[in-house]
């Protein structure tokens, strides 16, 4: 009995140790080497898990792993399961037969009256491709978000057909959720959380306030949803801002929500449970604003859950992330997948902010009550705390807690943009010190990009060289003053669309010859259904409830073009995920509705193909694009072989075997609806390669097309043949592009790239391809 107790209490001493260097992880197997032995694959993983050091002590400590081996069990775009590991157990098992990876678990976050009006599938003279695609009734589009709100006017399924009888998916009951509330709109409704609550549960992070069930209680789900696929509701407004109609894109297209998403985050694990369950319930499209870093393909749960999805015809439309302007920030980058970055619309919420010199500086705000008179004015950088924790830097972003109520109260307070608390929680701090107005100030980073907030308290946005400007003038003024002028809400600006600045942006830092963000759409400003229950802040201290919202990033341009895939693939239900990509990409276009070419809100200047891809999704034109890209998942596969990825890396993404060997592909060869080649900088001084490209015929009638190549700079691009005739639909032909010129002598570490484009024209359709040449070299 000694011993016994001097173990129980040896284990429970170590557990706190133990649990501190456990985490979730995801292990690929290679099922076709199950022995015989074992009936099932659980049997061999339970089997497997239990060889294992210290599986006695795991097994001993089972109620901190919720009773159970495995969270998920993956037997559809991936095959494997996810577990809680200590270090040493997840080296021991990468040593096991059949297992092929152990991937650690991690977090990742989530990144409309007017928009399908600009758009065009709204108005006076909508899109026919709302017409030839029935809007989208017979698609099923998978929304992987923070779940839904079943009961807003935008998921009501009046005068919808029947549910597709592909379906196979369910309705999950839940806390505040039940099997009713789906319909013929809401068809489907699942939540995934095993993984997230115990890598919570490990950092000791209290979650128990979460709903254990589908429904939304951030808003962002039920934003993103409706986005895509709200129906028409009449009178929606943000507390009477954006008023109007408010329809998704595709407003009959039928949505199955997979909650993913919780308070702190998205587990990989669940994200992959939720691709397993999406592809057997029978979606056609699977929108996810979710995002978080770039990885090796191989590496990347995403990237090879949407790969399986793709296997099986699901086209997969994600957000490229809020990280922009910065270079290479792009997410969900692997070259199946459409990488989705935001636009502006033409449709604004100014607001002045008036000095008492006479200066005006004019931002942005969905504050939606009184001006603000005359008041002192006073920048947050001099005004903070000075105590342990806070830099000169921080004191200038409004951490909570972290101004000086004297100084303060009663007046208007300026925080500079960034920190780790959001721009409606700094008008929280400046409440909660006294302040009773708010600036937001872009830094230098960010630009001249302005997203509008619902401020708590009479506040705006103001531009980067505003915010200069304005710390200047309360150094500089004994008595610095100013009023805040609101006006409402403003449609028709221009130019449109331009760039967003916190758009995340290429090159594509896994594959620089896959154009990453593909396309640009509506993220900028959009309003879309919003939950009971959740301000519009999100702020406990917020009182406010509203049926709409108005929210800006990726995850809002996602679901616009989720919803275009379900018109699209409404129209033509025969077409492959490349080929609607094809489509979308190749109609696209760049320039605004000033005929100038599309800019970049970050400093206004020229936006580049790295910050918007192919260019602004064209509905109208998507419908009808003459010429498409097509790509099998071998095609893929080749491509990865081209791109040094070994064997055994491929089988984590394809769950089958690939010999590369003898393979003469070349990365830039992979049949993609944009040109990319790179060049390392060598002995050298010229570069010639050839790159082949296959297009396939997509209209009824015959066509003859004749090449027009825009070179980028300083290189020479010839076509073979410079004329194609295709005389039937479905007919296929190759054509190859020669691209030669000198090297242009970059620095180490450094890369510059030239644009150019190759266009085919038939007198109808006009088939844009991007063609970038990329100089770079090494640092070593």
């Amino acid at each position: 009995m000694g011993h016994f107790f001097w173990s129980l209490l040896s284990l429970f001493l170590q557990l706190p140790s133990i649990l501190a260097q456990s985490q979730t992880y995801i292990v690929r197997v290679q099922n076709d080497l199950k022995p015989s032995d074992f009936s099932n694959v659980e049997n061999w993983y339970k089997s497997t898990l239990q060889t294992l050091d210290s599986s006695q002590l795991r097994k001993d400590s089972e109620e901190f792993f919720d009773n159970q081996d495995f969270f998920h069990i993956y037997k559809t775009v991936f095959h494997g399961f996810s577990t809680t590991l200590t270090t040493q157990q997840a080296h021991q098992l990468k040593t096991q037969p059949g297992i092929l990876a152990v991937i650690p678990d991690q977090l990742r976050q989530i990144q409309t009256t007017r928009s399908p009006i600009f758009l065009g599938l709204e108005g006076k003279n909508p899109s026919g491709l709302i017409t030839e695609s029935d809007s989208g009734s017979d698609v099923i589009i998978g929304i992987f978000d923070t779940g839904i709100w079943p009961e807003r006017r935008s998921f009501h399924d009046k005068d919808l057909p029947p549910i597709p009888t592909r379906w196979k998916g369910e309705c999950v009951e839940g806390e505040k959720f039940r099997k009713n509330l789906c319909n013929k709109k809401l068809i489907g409704a699942r939540y995934f959380r095993a993984a997230y609550e115990a890598s919570m549960r490990m950092k000791e992070v209290n979650i128990s306030g979460e709903l254990k069930s589908p429904r939304d209680t951030q808003g962002h789900g039920t934003h993103t949803a409706s986005i895509a696929a709200g129906r028409k509701v009449s009178n929606a407004s943000f507390l009477t801002l954006a008023a109007g109609v408010a329809i998704g894109v595709a407003p009959k297209a039928r949505i199955a929500a997979y909650k993913i998403c919780w308070k702190k985050g998205c587990s990989d694990a669940d994200i992959l449970a939720a691709f397993d369950a999406a592809v057997d319930d029978g979606v056609n499209i699977i929108s996810l604003s979710v995002g978080g870093g770039t990885l090796p393909y191989h590496l990347d749960p995403i990237a090879i859950g949407s790969y399986g999805a793709m296997e099986k015809g699901i086209i997969i439309s994600a957000s490229a992330g809020n990280e922009g302007p910065v270079s290479q920030s792009a997410a969900n980058v692997a070259p199946w997948i459409i990488t989705v970055g935001a636009s502006t619309i033409d449709r604004n919420f100014p607001a002045d902010l008036k000095l008492e010199n006479g200066e005006i500086f004019t931002g942005a705000t969905i504050y939606s009550g009184k001006d603000l008179p005359y008041t002192p004015i006073i920048y947050a950088g001099h005004a903070f705390i000075r105590k342990e924790g806070f830099s000169n830097f921080s004191g200038g972003v409004c951490m909570p807690k972290s101004l000086d109520s004297n100084l303060v109260r009663g007046k208007i307070v300026i925080c500079d943009r960034g920190g780790t608390s959001s721009r409606a929680m700094k008008g929280e701090t400046v409440k909660s010190a006294g302040g009773i107005g708010l600036v937001v100030a872009n830094l230098a980073t960010t630009g001249e990009g302005l997203v509008a907030d619902a401020h708590i308290i009479p506040g705006l946005s103001v531009t980067a060289s505003a915010g200069d400007k304005l710390r200047s003038y309360v150094k500089l003024n004994k008595n610095p003053r100013a009023s805040i002028v609101f006006h409402g809400t403003q449609v028709g600006v221009k130019p449109a669309p331009v760039v967003a600045s916190f758009s995340a942006r290429g090159p594509n830092a896994e594959s620089i010859y896959v154009l990453k963000p593909d396309i640009i759409a509506p993220g900028v400003n959009i309003l879309a259904a919003w939950p009971d229950n959740t301000p519009p802040t999100e702020l406990a201290i917020d009182t406010r409830h509203t049926d709409f919202n108005i929210l800006s990033g990726t995850s809002m341009s996602c679901p616009h073009v989720s919803g275009l895939v379900a018109l699209l693939k409404g129209a033509h239900p025969d077409w492959s995920p490349a080929m609607v990509k094809s489509a979308i990409m190749t109609t696209a276009y760049t320039m605004d509705s000033d005929g100038k070419p599309i800019k970049d809100e970050k400093a206004y200047n020229e936006s580049t193909i790295w910050d918007m891809g192919a260019g602004h999704v064209d509905p109208d034109k998507a419908i009808d694009p003459g010429l498409v890209y097509d790509l099998t998942s071998t095609d893929y596969l080749n491509f990865l072989c081209s791109s040094n990825y070994s064997r055994q890396e491929i089988r984590l993404i394809a769950r089958r075997s690939l010999r590369c060997k003898g393979t003469k592909q070349k990365p830039w060869d992979l049949n993609y609806p944009a040109i990319v080649v790179a060049f390392e900088e060598s002995e050298s001084s010229t570069f010639e390669v050839v790159v082949r490209r296959t297009v396939t015929h997509v209209s009824e009638n015959a066509s003859s097309y004749i090449a027009e190549v825009i070179d980028p700079k300083h290189v020479n691009v010839s076509v073979d043949p410079p004329k194609m005739r295709f005389t039937k639909k479905g007919e296929k032909q190759i054509y190859t592009v020669r691209i030669s010129g000198k090297k242009m002598g970059v620095s180490a570490g450094s890369m510059l790239s030239e644009e150019g484009k190759l266009i085919w024209r038939d007198g109808h359709h006009v088939v844009n391809t991007p063609l970038v040449v990329v100089y770079q070299k090494p640092l070593f």
